[in-house]
C-alpha cells in the first residue's frame, strides 16, 4: 500500500493496479480565477480512465457527507479547482454502462482526466478486478438534485466569524454573498475544503444568502438562522429552465452532522481523466422555502428579480 499526501490527507491503495502516469484527453471542468461572468465550462465529452477508492471517514474534501446512493467521484487538483467543482455532477460511461456521480472529494495525486470513483460507482461501469478502466465523461448542467439546496453553518461560526457549507446545489457555485438585518451584502471567500467564509462581524442574523452558479443564475435564500452544525433545508434550486422559485423560511434539520472546516482522511485505489459542460445560462433570483421532497422545483410563490451578469 502506497501513501500519497493530497489536498486533504488521503490514502491511496494501489492493490495490484499500476498507477497511470499519462492522461488521455485532459480538460478542466472549471477554471479558477477570471471574471465573475466568465463563460461556463465546455459540455464536450472527454476520454480518460477511472479507478476507485473507499472513503475512510464521514466526509470528503468537499465537507459534505456521501450521497445516499454512494455514487461520487474525487477529482484531481485542476478539475477540483479549489473546491469550485464540489456538488456538481458527471455522467461517466465505462465498459459496462453509464453512471452519474457527484463531485464529493479531491484527489490531488490524480492528474487532469483521472477520475477516482466510489467503489459503488466503479462497479456499475466496470469490473472491480480490473482496477483501472477506460471511460468517457462529461459534466451534467442543471442535474436534478436529491433535494432542495441546504445550508449549514460550520462549527466555530459566530457573529464574528461567518462560515457556511452549501449542498444540493447541483451546478457549481461561482460566488456567494450574505447580509444580516439592515446590512449590505458582503462577499464570501471559498476555501479548498468547500466552505464559504466571511472573516468579520456579520451579526447574529437571520441572514440572506445570495448564490450565483457558473451559468449566471442567482438565487437568494432568506431567513437563514445562525445555528452552527444544523443543516437548514430550503426549497431553492438551480434547476433546468427555471426562472422562478419558492419563497419561505428554511427548515432546521435535527441532524448533528455538519461539515468541519478541516479536510478529512480516506483510503483509496488508483484512478485517471475528467471533463466539463455548459448549458444555456439562466439568470434568476429566488428565495428559500419549506423543504420539498421531490426533484422538481417547488412552484409556490414565484420569486423576485432577475440577476444580470456584467
Amino acid at each position: 500500500m502506497t501513501a500519497h499526501r493530497l489536498l486533504a490527507p488521503r490514502w491511496l491503495a494501489t492493490g495490484g493496479a499500476v498507477l497511470l502516469a499519462g492522461v488521455l484527453g485532459a480538460a478542466l471542468l472549471l477554471q479558477n480565477g477570471g471574471s465573475a461572468c466568465a463563460a461556463p465550462p465546455s459540455s464536450a465529452k472527454h476520454t480518460g480512465k477511472a479507478t476507485f477508492y473507499d472513503l475512510a471517514g464521514t466526509q470528503g474534501n468537499c465537507s459534505t457527507r456521501p450521497p445516499a446512493d454512494d455514487l461520487y467521484v474525487a477529482l484531481g487538483k485542476s478539475e477540483y479547482s479549489g473546491a469550485r467543482a464540489c456538488g456538481s455532477y458527471l455522467d461517466v460511461t465505462g465498459p459496462k454502462g453509464k453512471v452519474r456521480v457527484k463531485v464529493f472529494d479531491s484527489c490531488p495525486e490524480c492528474p487532469a482526466g483521472h477520475l477516482d470513483l466510489s467503489r459503488t460507482a466503479f462497479k456499475k461501469i466496470g469490473q472491480e478486478i480490473d482496477g483501472i478502466i477506460p471511460i468517457t465523461y462529461k459534466t451534467v448542467p442543471n442535474a436534478p438534485a436529491p433535494g432542495p439546496l441546504s445550508i449549514t453553518f460550520v462549527e466555530g461560526t459566530s457573529q464574528y466569524y461567518w462560515a457556511v457549507s452549501i449542498d444540493n446545489h447541483s451546478n457549481a457555485i461561482r460566488s456567494v454573498s450574505a447580509k444580516g438585518p439592515g446590512g449590505t451584502f458582503k462577499a464570501a471567500a471559498l476555501q479548498d475544503y468547500n466552505v464559504w467564509i466571511i472573516d468579520g462581524q456579520m451579526g447574529s442574523g437571520p441572514f440572506q444568502i445570495k448564490m450565483t452558479d457558473i451559468y449566471g443564475k442567482t438565487i437568494t435564500a432568506k431567513n437563514i438562522k445562525l445555528k452552527p452544525q444544523q443543516k437548514q433545508t430550503t426549497s431553492v434550486r438551480f434547476a433546468t429552465g427555471t426562472t422562478t422559485s419558492t419563497v419561505a423560511a428554511p427548515q432546521l434539520a435535527k441532524k448533528k452532522s455538519s461539515p468541519s472546516p478541516s479536510p478529512s482522511k480516506k483510503k483509496a485505489a488508483p484512478s485517471p481523466s475528467a471533463s466539463s459542460a455548459a448549458p444555456p445560462p439562466t439568470t434568476t433570483e429566488a428565495t428559500p422555502d419549506q423543504p420539498s421532497a421531490d426533484v422538481a422545483l417547488a412552484a409556490a410563490e414565484p420569486a423576485v428579480e432577475a440577476a444580470s451578469c456584467g
